[in-house]
């Protein structure tokens, strides 16, 4: 096809917050993915609690005393409802793939059943850690 040109047209973009109107299920697919980001944070954590661990004592009580400060303390809290919304969510995804929930009914419906499960969840490991001492 020498000689023949084509024009150039420019690609579309994707829709964004700007046009799209926002609804449970956009947040929830957004929160799932900002969730699955702070578990990565939470697994350097636990590196670094394993870590202090194997360097002795005193380092060890020094990320005892980081995470058992009030900021250490909210930061295992978020992460506790970070995974407690990403497992929710995921077997929501999960029960997706099988081509079930997808109306926009079911969807809303058990996009309102994983955050309250998160939030029970969360609230009920925290209550049972603060009930044994664990804090």
């Amino acid at each position: 096809m020498a000689g023949v040109s084509r024009a150039v047209r420019e690609r579309p973009t994707s829709p964004h917050t700007t046009i799209w109107r926002w609804h449970l299920t956009m947040a929830t697919s957004i929160l799932h993915r900002f969730t699955g980001i702070a578990l990565y944070g939470g697994a350097l954590i636990a590196a670094a609690w394993a870590v202090s661990l194997a360097s002795g004592p005193e380092v060890y009580g020094a990320y005892k005393a980081v995470m058992g400060s009030i900021l250490g303390k909210l930061v295992l809290f978020a992460l506790t409802l970070a995974a407690f919304y990403h497992l929710g969510n995921g077997i929501r995804h999960l029960m997706w793939d099988t081509g079930h929930g997808l109306d926009v009914k079911t969807a809303n419906a058990t996009a309102v059943g994983v955050i309250a499960f998160a939030i029970a969840a969360t609230l009920a490991v925290w209550v049972i850690a603060g009930m044994t001492g664990a804090f």
